[in-house]
């Protein structure tokens, strides 16, 4: 599917599936305003990308992102969630600091990205969608806090998608699965044996292996895309089977 000329902003898009959901979209013939925190542009970025590096928890810089989104475009038709923060950590371990750094990097930044570009989104055919986890969907030890996070990402999307109902903007939210993208891959291949590891991740998974990042990026421009146009309030587990089992 294309969308020629859509009008796009993605943040997260420097890494992992923020890159992938980035090419799918230059695919598909849309304009992209990135962001992102690295400083260097990312890799496969057209002349008519536009990449701005900073901090999404610094108010001015989500300020100014938004307002050179608006500069560019002069309303968008898609706006779209990757960035976040993963975090591990026992329950009764992790200090106060590191939770709260969780919620603010998956809910609060994406709270005030949305915010602020809901006056600038398309009414009658805008879409927002944010990328939550499997963990957003299942307690998971270790992951509480991370878990609640996503969960809470997930709780914010529906409420958006029937505030903004009458307006005409879904949202919707993808939940990806294990996914190799370049920093699991190197985190595998820093374990003793990264075969067996990675096989044994895969063992957890109903269809038995981890996606590929251009396998969550499909899903997640449907969603952004007019073929989902009926489609809100929605939370799409992408894991290969781990939530349903």
């Amino acid at each position: 599917m294309t969308w020629p000329g859509a009008r796009v902003v993605i943040t997260g898009a420097t890494s992992g599936i923020g890159v992938a959901v980035a090419n799918r979209f230059r695919e598909a013939g849309a304009s992209l305003v990135l962001t992102g925190r690295r400083p260097e542009e990312p890799d496969g970025c057209r002349d008519a990308d536009v990449y701005l590096a900073g901090d999404l928890a610094d108010e001015g810089f989500v300020a100014s992102l938004i307002a050179r989104a608006v500069e560019e475009f002069g309303e968008i038709d898609a706006l779209v969630l990757c960035h976040g923060l993963q975090g591990d950590g026992a329950l009764e371990e992790m200090p106060l600091q590191r939770a709260a750094a969780l919620l603010e990097a998956n809910v609060l930044t994406v709270f005030s990205v949305v915010q602020r570009a809901i006056p600038h989104i398309r009414e009658g055919g805008g879409s927002i969608v944010c990328v939550s986890s499997r963990f957003g969907l299942v307690g998971t030890p270790g992951q509480v806090m991370y878990s609640a996070a996503k969960g809470g990402l997930a709780m914010f999307a529906r409420g958006a998608a029937i505030e903004l109902a009458a307006r005409g903007i879904r949202v919707n939210v993808a939940a990806p699965g294990l996914t190799l993208t370049p920093r699991i891959a190197e985190g595998f291949g820093r374990k003793p044996d990264p075969a067996a590891y990675t096989a044994t991740r895969a063992a957890s998974i109903p269809l038995g292996r981890l996606a590929e990042p251009a396998e969550i990026a499909e899903p997640v421009f449907f969603l952004a895309s007019p073929a989902a146009s009926y489609i809100t309030g929605a939370v799409l587990p992408i894991d290969g089977g781990f939530t349903a089992a």
